[in-house]
């Protein structure tokens, strides 16, 4: 088992994956949010890599990654923030971006330096499931990182099926048709597409993200489903804070609070 498959085994309920920007706010911020996330209690954290021309995110998560790239993050930076990630870090580590950098740097390359690492799972939106049968599952168990493929409440059951049987990791459940970065609660159609998921009885664990920005809407989720992703909501904690390592903790403990 990977880490991954080994937290949703020791605990199967209440997860809380944080999703950040590399290189935002700062270029070399990366590995200190990576660590602080795991000091205050957070599940898995997913470090998102930068784009200039993202499909399912929303103005906040856009900006973040526009200014990571003016920074200068790229891939091959990534990697070599991450190189030592493993000495202070124990918890899930994933990578989320979109299928064209990754297919540019070379898919194999790019999970060869995932392994070295010390990268769980990969999340690519628009990686096509056909895409990932016929040139990209066999490589990414050679290196033993977990594709986790979204489902929209758009998703058939069929469909839900049959990524769940090409999944070893945990299913990406998006809370609605739209992008990232809703502040609004959860209306009954949400809450009802949660309990038709949780009804399927699938082999992977379900983590929903896409309008997770409050304690309120985390603890919604988890009364359904195994845990919940942070993103725009913590992308703007950090934005403009003086203090990082306190943001992070405030951030957390209002998610997570008894």
């Amino acid at each position: 088992m990977n880490r991954i498959q080994q937290l949703f085994k020791q605990k199967p309920s209440g997860i809380l994956s944080v999703f950040m920007t590399a290189g935002f706010p700062q270029l070399n911020d990366t590995q200190t949010i990576i660590e602080q996330l795991q000091n205050c209690g957070v599940d898995m954290v997913e470090v998102g890599m930068p784009f200039s021309d993202p499909l399912a995110d929303g103005l906040t998560i856009q900006q973040s990654s526009q200014q990571a790239l003016q920074n200068g993050m790229n891939i091959d930076l990534l990697f070599e923030q991450l190189k030592n990630i493993r000495t202070s870090v124990q918890i899930p580590l994933l990578l989320m971006g979109y299928y064209n950098p990754v297919l540019q740097y070379g898919i194999e390359r790019f999970c060869e330096q995932c392994q070295a690492v010390g990268i769980d799972g990969l999340i690519l939106p628009d990686l096509p499931l056909l895409e990932y049968e016929t040139h990209c599952q066999n490589i990414f168990e050679r290196y033993g990182l977990s594709n986790i493929f979204l489902v929209t409440p758009q998703t058939s059951i069929e469909r839900i099926h049959q990524i769940d049987m090409l999944s070893n990791g945990f299913i990406y459940a998006v809370s609605s048709s739209g992008i990232t970065g809703n502040t609004d609660n959860f209306d009954d159609t949400q809450i009802s597409y949660f309990k038709k998921l949780k009804t399927l009885q699938l082999q992977n664990p379900i983590v929903v993200g896409f309008g997770i920005h409050n304690k309120n809407t985390f603890d919604t989720v988890c009364q359904h489903l195994n845990g919940a992703i942070v993103g725009s909501a913590f992308i703007r904690a950090i934005a403009n804070t003086p203090n990082l390592t306190e943001t992070i903790k405030a951030f957390v403990a209002r998610i997570k609070q008894a």
